[in-house]
């Protein structure tokens, strides 16, 4: 139930104060992105956390100039593998290896599958697959930040390219693919603060087949 509080607690702040958001508490937001599923465990993406004001005031003007951009305390901008490669994917098995300390044949043969599968697609549909894990974590860092009573307010306006050439991400083979400001409310500016939380019914929403 303290979950659901917080989430019914929190919603997209458009106006921030400027607060800054205690370290632990972006750490523990940013594990719970780590620990978020993704597909054949590889976390094909990246979390850049941006503290830095000149990086902000940079990125505001191309993401509609939304104040939250250089209002808020820590920017996460989540960004996607721009293409699955053999070393990429390599050194997620070699890791789920060492860490669990042995090797199995059903995981090496699964690891030989996706070296034959994935390198060989196109190079923008694996980038679209690594997006949809990009969003998993980002869930999970929302919901995070909401029972640390911190808000998040989930971006996808903003020009990617541009984004990618302020922070350099083109050269590390990532691109942007949503961002996440974490700070608070700014309860005199934000005209969405008083009004009531909107979701469909549970009726609407879920079909039950038994």
């Amino acid at each position: 139930m303290e979950l659901l509080d917080k989430l019914n607690w929190r919603y997209a702040a458009k106006a921030m104060n400027g607060k800054k958001v205690a370290e632990e508490k972006v750490e523990r937001i940013l594990e719970a992105a780590r620990l978020a599923p993704t597909s054949s465990g590889l976390q094909p993406f990246e979390i850049i956390v941006v503290k830095n004001q000149d990086i902000k005031e940079q990125i505001r003007p191309v993401a509609w100039n939304q104040s939250m951009i250089t209002d808020c305390s820590h920017l996460l901008v989540f960004a996607a593998w721009d293409n699955y490669t053999e070393d990429r994917i390599n050194y997620m098995f070699d890791l789920t290896n060492e860490i669990r300390g042995f090797k199995n044949k059903g995981w090496e043969n699964y690891r030989k599958m996706l070296l034959e599968m994935y390198p060989k697609r196109d190079p923008e549909e694996n980038f679209n697959h690594a997006a949809k894990q990009v969003y998993i974590a980002f869930s999970q860092a929302i919901a995070a930040a909401a029972f640390e009573e911190v808000d998040a307010t989930p971006i996808e306006g903003f020009d990617p390219d541009a984004v990618d050439k302020i922070l350099g991400l083109r050269e590390k083979g990532l691109r942007s693919a949503v961002l996440l400001p974490l700070g608070y409310r700014n309860e005199n500016e934000d005209w969405l603060i008083n009004l009531a939380k909107v979701r469909k019914p549970m009726k609407d929403l879920v079909t039950v087949i038994e």
